[in-house]
């Protein structure tokens, strides 16, 4: 029964094309715009570790002095940690893995005479740094854990960077050249991208993760530039790179993956104490001085990655729809009429108006989907043109299997739903009228 449907909503659609086209396009121009907004809302707010979302925590001190806080944050803490801070609380062996964070970068200079020299963001992280977020390697791993505290001229490249230098091979034992100074490569990891990038929201929630990795303990010796932010709020006079690292200048992250509800009281207790302590010395000075853990989605949210306005848009968007969708009745209602006459034959020679109503449905499921792979065409075209308008969301250009099957679901109900009254007023035309004018 259903293909007999399926042929006489064929045979009907193309007895009236131009009502037709014009249904597809309104239901294709709500879902392409719909689904655009749609699919940059849900891949910024996408879970950007499922598996390890509720382990992993970052960690903020207040240690401001008195009458200072960060304006800019909705319970006052600081984004960052000073770098004496984050020297002093690694010390502490609760966390199951923990890793000190700089965004930095270099200037690379090829061993190759057909490449000049070029910079590259870089990541300045402990070795814990790829097993607690999960990264990939394609070949070798990380440096050893001593080299976390016996600093070493090792590295971990990104594979396209591998690609760049070295044309896809096995480059560990080679050495790179940053800033003038030699590094071994002791590992090279996957193409890893995690949206939005949480481990570093300062530099762009949506921007590319780095190439390359370097131990932190090598940035007191090498003295590495922050490429990130550096928050300031005591008069403090930084005439080398050693005040620097003695001051209370916030440009550090750090992160610590904490696996039961246990560790993470055991570690709230620790950072007390260690508040208490800096107290002692001057330091903390603040009546508000305290330590805050919050992990990756806690974070995001802090963060405000998915914006008020981003929901409003989706709310706009679907709005958008809807009006699309009031458009798709009245064309359905005037297509659906002018059969009228056919319809009241066919109820004469026995069809029951549950016969007629499903046959109607038919109709609109045929049109749904074909708008909707319309509109999914126009969701990409949308995609694009925000990649051209907001370069850094480059990330969100694309729909993934969840997002398709959406798109085709949503065009199917909306059009079912808008298909239901223009379907059931068909199924009360009257035979007998239609009988006499035939």
């Amino acid at each position: 029964m259903l293909q007999y449907y399926i042929k006489l909503s064929w045979l009907s659609i193309k007895r009236t094309p131009m009502l037709t086209t014009l249904m597809v396009l309104a239901i294709s121009l709500g879902i392409g715009v719909s689904m655009t907004v749609l699919t940059v809302n849900y891949l910024m707010g996408k879970d950007p570790i499922p598996s390890k979302s509720e382990q992993l925590y970052h960690v903020q001190l207040f240690s401001y002095g008195k009458g200072h806080s960060n304006q800019h944050s909705s319970d006052l803490f600081p984004l960052q940690l000073t770098y004496q801070d984050v020297m002093n609380i690694h010390q502490s062996n609760i966390p199951s893995r923990k890793t000190r964070s700089l965004s930095t970068g270099f200037s690379i200079i090829p061993n190759n005479a057909e490449f000049t020299p070029f910079m590259e963001s870089a990541r300045a992280i402990d070795s814990d740094f790829f097993a607690m977020f999960n990264i990939p390697f394609i070949y070798g791993n990380t440096w050893d854990k001593s080299v976390d505290s016996s600093p070493k001229n090792v590295i971990v490249i990104g594979k396209e960077l591998n690609n760049k230098l070295f044309k896809g091979e096995n480059s560990i034992g080679r050495e790179i050249n940053l800033n003038t100074i030699n590094y071994t490569i002791v590992g090279v990891i996957d193409n890893w991208q995690p949206t939005p990038r949480f481990y570093d929201l300062n530099n762009g929630s949506f921007n590319q993760s780095e190439f390359i990795f370097v131990p932190f303990s090598l940035l007191p010796i090498h003295e590495y530039p922050s490429w990130g932010n550096n928050n300031g709020w005591k008069d403090e006079d930084i005439n080398s790179y050693q005040d620097k690292l003695r001051s209370e200048t916030q440009w550090n992250q750090y992160w610590v993956e904490l696996n039961t509800q246990e560790q993470v009281n055991q570690y709230k207790e620790w950072l007390t104490g260690y508040i208490e302590e800096q107290k002692k010395v001057g330091r903390f000075e603040n009546e508000r001085a305290a330590a805050s853990l919050k992990n990756v989605k806690q974070w995001l949210t802090y963060n405000y990655v998915v914006s008020d306005d981003s929901s409003i848009l989706v709310s706009v968007s679907f709005m958008f729809l809807t009006v699309c969708m009031l458009n798709t009745i009245g064309l359905l209602l005037a297509k659906f009429l002018r059969r009228a006459p056919e319809v009241g034959v066919r109820r004469a020679l026995g069809a029951s108006r549950k016969e007629v109503f499903i046959q109607h449905l038919v109709d609109v499921s045929l049109i749904g989907l074909t708008g909707g792979l319309l509109g999914l065409l126009l969701g990409q075209l949308g995609l694009l043109s925000v990649k051209e308008l907001y370069p850094e969301y480059h990330q969100l250009v694309y729909m993934d299997t969840t997002l398709i099957v959406v798109a085709i679901l949503l065009s199917l109900g909306s059009s079912l739903i808008a298909g239901i009254y223009p379907a059931w007023k068909i199924c009360q035309t009257n035979p007998s009228l239609y009988l006499k004018t035939q």
